[in-house]
């Protein structure tokens, strides 16, 4: 799917919000990740890159453990920029999610094991047909123990060869993050017809579902 077309299908989704906003607000409940009774304590966050922000927040909104996950823009020139600065190319800013999760049921190895299975590492700066800086593959943390993790878990994939290829994901301090647009918030689920949502984010989603499943298996 070319970018031009992917940027027409988030302009028609923000004509759709208004006509549609009772059947959206009824599928962001049904598929509310968890946000009740919560430790404070307990929870912590990575902000993570891998192509289209629209399949990977549609993924971690499935993985338990995870309290919220929030599409945005991070690690560019300038802060606060929008969706067609980012698509412009211009911003150097990339395509994340902030995904908050609960300590005591899941872990940032758990995520990012997720993380390796569902997009290509080895691809610079593109995944599939969406090419550009904005779609590279980046591990953004805040402090040194995620450092640690993110490092060491670079490291096993590559150990594990599960990959073809030179890794390209950076790892990096997060950087001028900002939220994306309402409208691209749990987008799989509210433009579940869309042929980008059917065809590519369906994918990373089913990706996601046959490695749990074959977790649980083994």
């Amino acid at each position: 799917m070319q970018q031009s077309m992917r940027l027409l299908f988030a302009i028609f989704a923000i004509l759709l919000t208004n006509c549609s906003q009772s059947q959206s607000q009824q599928k962001k409940v049904m598929n509310s990740t968890e946000t009740n009774h919560v430790n404070p304590a307990k929870l912590d966050s990575i902000v993570l890159g891998g192509g289209c922000f629209w399949c990977l927040d549609a993924v971690y909104r499935r993985l338990p453990g995870v309290t919220n996950v929030v599409a945005g823009y991070s690690n560019g020139k300038i802060a606060n920029v929008t969706y067609r600065e980012v698509c412009s190319g211009l911003t150097g800013a990339v395509e994340v999610v902030k995904i908050m999760y609960d300590t005591t049921k899941t872990s940032l190895e758990d995520i990012l094991e997720v993380f390796w299975r569902v997009h290509n590492p080895t691809t610079l700066n593109q995944q599939g047909n969406d090419v550009g800086t904005q779609y590279r593959s980046g591990i953004y943390y805040t402090n040194d123990e995620h450092k640690r993790i993110a490092l060491a878990s670079v490291q096993a994939v590559k150990d594990s060869k599960l990959w073809e290829g030179n890794i390209t994901t950076e790892i990096l301090p997060l950087d001028k993050y900002s939220n994306a647009e309402d409208y691209h918030q749990n987008y799989f689920e509210n433009n579940p017809n869309e042929p980008y949502c059917i065809y590519v984010v369906g994918e990373k989603v089913k990706k996601y579902e046959e490695f749990i499943e074959k977790r649980l298996k083994d």
